[in-house]
């Protein structure tokens, strides 16, 4: 065995290819979505039914409005 290789072997075995840079880049992505789905999920259905609940207040309120007049 050379002098060099031995200190240069561990590079050789160090190739790890497309599909594994592939592959930590849809993790990434994946992780990235889900945090942002997640969030969307907390926020926008608790805001959707108040504005839902906002609208029919304001639709009660004039039709009792007109059932006054």
């Amino acid at each position: 065995m050379n002098f060099e290789t031995m200190f240069y072997a561990n590079l050789f075995f160090s190739y790890l290819g497309p599909g594994m840079g592939g592959g930590v880049i849809a993790a990434i992505f994946g992780i990235i979505a889900a945090f942002f789905l997640g969030l969307w999920g907390i926020l926008y259905y608790p805001i959707k039914r108040a504005l839902k609940n906002k609208k029919k207040k304001n639709r009660l309120s004039k039709n009792a409005n007109q059932k006054g007049k």
